[in-house]
């Protein structure tokens, strides 16, 4: 996926603005690029675990649909430990295989942004061209 410098830094504006909860949200995708940061709440406003509730959820994926896109990435953050997915976050893509899952990490000196693929219970590492 192709993401811009501008949405990058929107990824980790809101992963700091929400530091030290975990912040989620899903990335808007069009022909290989992205498009738009969707920013959600973090219904257990954790620093452990994060979920976007169904509700929002649902009207995120609306707009999408009725931008001509489709749903590109699932971001949240890391504010305590390495940008890899837990057990937790292998948990909750068994649901969403297809859309790359990005994750903020804001524990070293600066925020990184690794991308992967979670399917069947397996990651890999995937890429995320910045542009």
């Amino acid at each position: 996926m192709k993401i811009s410098r501008e949405l990058v830094q929107q990824l980790v504006d809101h992963a700091l603005s929400e530091a030290p909860n975990e912040c989620c949200g899903v990335v808007s995708l069009r022909d290989g690029a992205a498009q738009r940061v969707y920013q959600a709440v973090n219904i257990h406003g954790s620093p452990l675990r994060y979920e976007i509730g169904p509700e929002e959820l649902l009207r995120i994926y609306r707009e999408i649909e009725d931008a001509g896109c489709e749903l590109g990435a699932i971001y949240h953050s890391h504010t305590r430990s390495r940008p890899y997915p837990s057990q937790t976050d292998v948990n909750l893509a068994a649901g969403w295989p297809d859309p790359l899952y990005l994750i903020i990490g804001l524990a070293g000196d600066e925020p990184e942004l690794p991308a992967y693929r979670i399917r069947g219970g397996h990651v890999e590492q995937a890429e995320l061209e910045v542009v």
